[in-house]
């Protein structure tokens, strides 16, 4: 009973100290997403080179994006013509930070980790690129873009808007068509979610907007991997003994490989992965080594491995493992050798003497904020692990249905038609909703096909054709693939 006690005080008084920190980092990632405009993005990624490169790193690091659904969202900067250096630099930065990340960083470990997390995430992200401009061959039958492109970009390094589907909105803002039209921008913003219009009722709409997306669609892709590493971080506290990793203390390098050997197969997301780092570093392991388990836990994984070898393949892959973890353990051994361990030093409410005196310490709103995070992440995993998840929203349908087609009505059994209008498919591959997103753009895109309504949970996605037309089931499967997903047959 002592021991549970000793647990539940432990991840209570992790808790306390970020979830004042967790709820404003959500809440700038929301607004990140709702109100930064996202249609010249590609166009300022286009050209192979160092500049692109950088932009795709400084626009990766506050993303708040895991490991799998920074897939997507590359997958759809490739086909909008970035450069290959500017994907892999995307790729390594953005699932090792996030405003979220950053902020919950500096109120469990202090500045300097907050600090140096961002500045790792950026010099990886810059040696991957430019080591896969320099490394990769570009044939013109480049495999990761789609048949119609067959460069890496245009002649001139720029996206070519008039064929990226920009139109001029009513209201004056730039928005973009269907993604019917254009997978530029399949990734984490629709097709159609351009930056909100101006205005106080387009300010509204974008408030709604970020705060559904922050604490809907975004905690719900990381708050099943957030819990898991607070429940680890807990348990560590509570099951592994005091100064547990004192032996290896004088080997650095040693720690890193058996935090690298534990991170790299395994699955946390930014935010996770500091109380586990936290809890690890109270039982003795050093500083860089955290910060070992902090880049690679996030940013590789054997699922995100398999999915970068088929959709950018295995040159790309080798590059991406190889820079991340080269820049953890360089990163990790500069701390441990080169900057003053007090830097670094576990104090204050997070040693195990203040868990025990947490409540004693406790501001209300510390509190507050506690309460409202644990509501808002029991709300996210109700609907993540099936009790309330729900399909995309097709792109003509105003709706958001649960396990049923979004007009109310059920659809057929796998890989049968009704007559020729609907068809329901399995999908492998899909982790989040912005692997969802991404399949029903890539889908939408296909002509014929009127809606698409697909589920990350089920692995489903219900299709629905235009009125006259039949599906063509080789064309949705090609899209599917190519989106980075497999089509299964049960």
């Amino acid at each position: 009973m002592e021991t549970f006690l000793t647990f539940l005080t432990s991840l209570w008084a992790i808790i306390l100290d970020m979830s004042p920190y967790l709820l404003l980092g959500f809440f700038i990632a929301g607004l990140l997403y709702a109100f930064v405009p996202q249609t010249l993005i590609a166009k300022h990624m286009a050209r192979p080179g160092f500049r692109s490169v950088l932009n795709a790193t400084l626009l990766g690091i506050p993303l708040p994006l895991c490991s799998c659904g920074v897939i997507p969202t590359t997958v759809g900067l490739r086909r909008a013509g970035v450069s290959r250096g500017a994907c892999t630099s995307f790729l390594i930065s953005t699932p090792q930070t996030g405003v979220d990340s950053i902020l919950a960083t500096y109120s469990v470990l202090g500045l300097p980790f907050a600090i140096v997390r961002p500045i790792a995430a950026l010099v990886t992200g810059i040696f991957g690129g430019i080591a896969t401009d320099r490394l990769m061959d570009l044939p013109s039958n480049d495999p990761s873009l789609p048949p119609h492109r067959g460069g890496d970009n245009h002649a001139d390094g720029c996206v070519d808007e008039s064929k990226e589907g920009v139109v001029e909105c009513g209201c004056g803002c730039h928005s973009h068509e269907e993604a019917s039209h254009n997978h530029a921008h399949n990734h984490s913003h629709s097709a159609d979610e351009s930056s909100p219009c101006g205005g106080v009722r387009g300010g509204l709409r974008g408030l709604k907007k970020a705060l559904g997306y922050a604490f809907g669609e975004l905690l719900e892709d990381v708050g099943k991997w957030l819990a898991v590493g607070l429940l680890i971080a807990a348990v560590i506290t509570v099951a592994v003994p005091d100064n547990f990793f004192d032996a290896l203390k004088d080997y650095p390098f040693v720690n890193m490989l058996i935090v690298l050997a534990i991170a790299i197969p395994m699955y946390v997301c930014a935010t996770g992965s500091i109380p586990i780092a936290l809890s690890l570093m109270m039982k003795g392991l050093t500083p860089g080594a955290a910060l070992v388990l902090l880049m690679a836990g996030p940013a590789i994984n054997s699922a995100s491995m398999l999915v970068i070898n088929k959709a950018f393949g295995r040159k790309q892959m080798i590059i991406y493992i190889s820079s991340i973890v080269a820049g953890a353990i360089l990163f990790g051994l500069g701390i441990d050798y080169l900057l003053p361990s007090e830097w670094f030093a576990v104090t204050g409410t997070h040693t195990m003497d203040a868990c025990c005196h947490a409540e004693e310490e406790t501001s209300w709103f510390a509190t507050g904020c506690s309460v409202l995070f644990l509501l808002l992440l029991a709300r996210a995993l109700w609907h993540t692990l099936g009790g309330g998840h729900h399909h995309t929203t097709p792109s003509n349908s105003p709706t958001r249905g649960g396990h049923n087609h979004p007009d109310g009505v059920n659809p057929p059994p796998v890989g049968e038609q009704e007559g020729v209008g609907r068809v329901l498919i399995n999908i492998e591959g899909m982790n989040c909703s912005h692997c969802a997103k991404n399949a029903q753009n890539a889908i939408e895109a296909v002509p014929g096909v009127k809606s698409a309504a697909v589920d990350h949970i089920a692995k489903t996605a219900v299709i629905t054709a235009d009125d006259g037309c039949s599906l063509d089931l080789a064309a949705i499967k090609k899209a599917v693939e190519d989106a980075g997903y497999e089509v299964v047959t049960k």
